[in-house]
Parts: C-alpha cells; structure tokens; sequence
C-alpha cells in the first residue's frame, strides 16, 4: 500500500478519536481509541478495556482488529490509535505483533488529541517480527 492519503488519516484519526470516548480505563487513566481499515473499505473502532487483573485488559488496537476479524474481515490495510499525549503515539509491543500478523504492508497512524500524526509500515515499528514463517 502506498503512503496514505491525507482525507483517509483524518477519517480514521477521528473514527478512533471517537472512540477514545468509550475508552474504560479507571486504573491507567490513559484512554486510547483506535480505528482499522480494511480492504473492503469498513472501518472498524475500538478502545482500551482495563481490568483489575491487568493481563485481562485489552488495548484499543487489538480490540478494532478483533471485531474486524470477528466479522470475518481480515484485509487489515491501516491501524490508527490516539491518546492525550506530547507527540503521536504508538501501539504497544504486543499490539505491533497483533498488527503485523495481519500484513507487513499495514500502515500505522500514529495521533495525538494536539493533531499531529505521524504514518509508518508495521514493519518499520517492528522490523525483526514473529510471523507465522518462524514457525
């Protein structure tokens, strides 16, 4: 996939900022609200999900690529995520993994409630990459 056009990012940027909203998180106090792309063109939303049992939460990334997988639409071609934060921010190591099992070509929005955002391939977020070839 080449780079992503601008109209895209901003409606993905504010899909997840939306969903940032419905974020639960009463133990980190860090919501984050993300969006998925899929080559059908559907977008699929998610948000951070704490639990007491910190192994039990889920991060906004993994659950808008988990609703779209549960709907059978596996064509990840762009995750987006945002947070209040200083500069763009970025999915966590487990999330990278998440993506990355879905393509090497995924572009990744990074964004900030300021607007900033930054797109890169999963890849260059996590170069060296378990995949499925490892196995």
């Amino acid at each position: 996939m080449k780079t992503m056009d601008e109209k895209t990012v901003n409606w993905l940027v504010e899909t997840a900022k939306k969903a940032r909203e419905r974020a639960y998180a009463p133990y980190s106090n860090f919501p984050v609200g993300a969006a998925v792309l899929t080559g059908s063109g559907k977008i699929y939303s998610g948000c951070n999900i704490e639990a007491a049992s910190s192994g039990a939460t889920c991060c906004a990334e993994r659950t808008a690529i988990y609703k779209a997988v549960s709907e059978g639409d596996t064509d990840i071609k762009a995750v987006c995520c945002i947070a209040d934060t200083e500069t763009p921010v970025a999915p966590c190591g487990i999330c990278r993994q998440v993506i990355r099992e879905w393509g090497a070509d995924i572009q990744v929005i990074m964004a900030n409630l300021k607007g900033d955002t930054e797109v890169v391939k999963i890849t260059d977020l996590l170069p060296l990459a378990f995949t499925s070839d490892d196995m």
